[in-house]
C-alpha cells in the first residue's frame, strides 16, 4: 500500500470515527430535550469540535436526524423482530423487541419524546414514526388474524383492534417504565394481555 493510499484508509477511518461520535452525541441529546430543543452547535460542543466541522459531517439538522433515526433501527434489531411469518411466535418478537429496549433505557427515551413530537405533520420525522407505527400495527394484525384462522384468539376478539390496542399498550407502557422502572414489567404486561386475547396457553 502506498503512503497516500495508508493515509486516505486512515482518513476514512478517522471520519467514520467522527461521524460515529457525532450520531451518539445527538442521540444523548435528543433523548435530554427532544429534536425541536436539541441544536447542532451543542451536539458539536459536545464532540469537541466546530459547528462548522460538524457540518461538513452532516449538512442539516434534518441529516443528522435522519441518521440518528436510521442508526437506531439498526441497533434496536427491528428488522429482525418484524420479519418471520405471521402468527403467536411474532407477536412474542415484538414481546422480545420490548425486552430488548427496556435493556437500553435510551433507545425508550429517545424513540418516546421524538415519537411525541412527531405527532406535528412539519416534524422532520413525521412519516417515519408513521410508517414505523403502521409497519408494527400491519405485522400484529397479521399475526392476530393468522390466530383468528386457526381458531387460537378467544371468541369474539377483533383481530385488528387486538393489534391496535397491543402496539398501542406496548409503547404506552414504555414511556410508563421511564417514569417507574421498578413498578413497571413491560414485558409481563405484554404477555398477560396477549393471555386475555388467546384461546390457547401462552406458556
Amino acid at each position: 500500500m502506498t503512503g497516500r493510499a495508508a493515509d486516505g484508509g486512515e482518513g476514512y477511518l478517522k471520519g467514520r470515527l467522527r461521524r460515529e461520535d457525532i450520531l451518539a452525541a445527538a442521540v444523548a441529546v435528543y433523548a435530554e430535550v427532544g429534536y425541536r430543543g436539541s441544536s447542532l452547535r451543542e451536539i458539536a460542543r459536545r464532540v469537541g469540535m466546530t459547528h462548522a466541522g460538524l457540518l461538513y459531517y452532516f449538512p442539516s439538522k434534518e441529516a443528522l436526524l435522519a441518521a440518528v433515526l436510521e442508526r437506531r433501527d439498526a441497533e434496536d434489531v427491528e428488522r429482525e423482530h418484524l420479519s418471520g411469518p405471521p402468527g403467536l411466535d411474532a407477536l412474542l418478537r415484538l414481546v422480545a423487541l420490548a425486552a430488548h429496549n427496556v435493556r437500553h433505557p435510551g433507545i425508550v427515551d429517545l424513540y418516546s419524546r421524538l415519537a411525541a413530537e412527531a405527532v406535528a405533520e412539519d416534524h422532520p420525522a413525521h412519516d417515519y414514526f408513521e410508517q414505523h407505527y403502521g409497519m408494527a400495527r400491519g405485522y400484529a394484525a397479521e399475526s392476530f388474524h393468522a390466530l383468528a384462522d386457526r381458531g387460537e384468539l378467544r371468541e369474539g376478539v377483533d383481530p385488528d383492534l387486538a393489534a391496535l390496542n397491543f402496539v398501542a399498550l406496548m409503547d404506552g407502557l414504555q414511556v410508563q417504565w421511564l417514569s417507574n422502572r421498578a413498578r413497571v414489567d413491560l414485558v409481563e404486561a405484554l404477555r398477560s394481555y396477549l393471555r386475555g386475547l388467546l384461546a390457547v396457553p401462552l406458556d
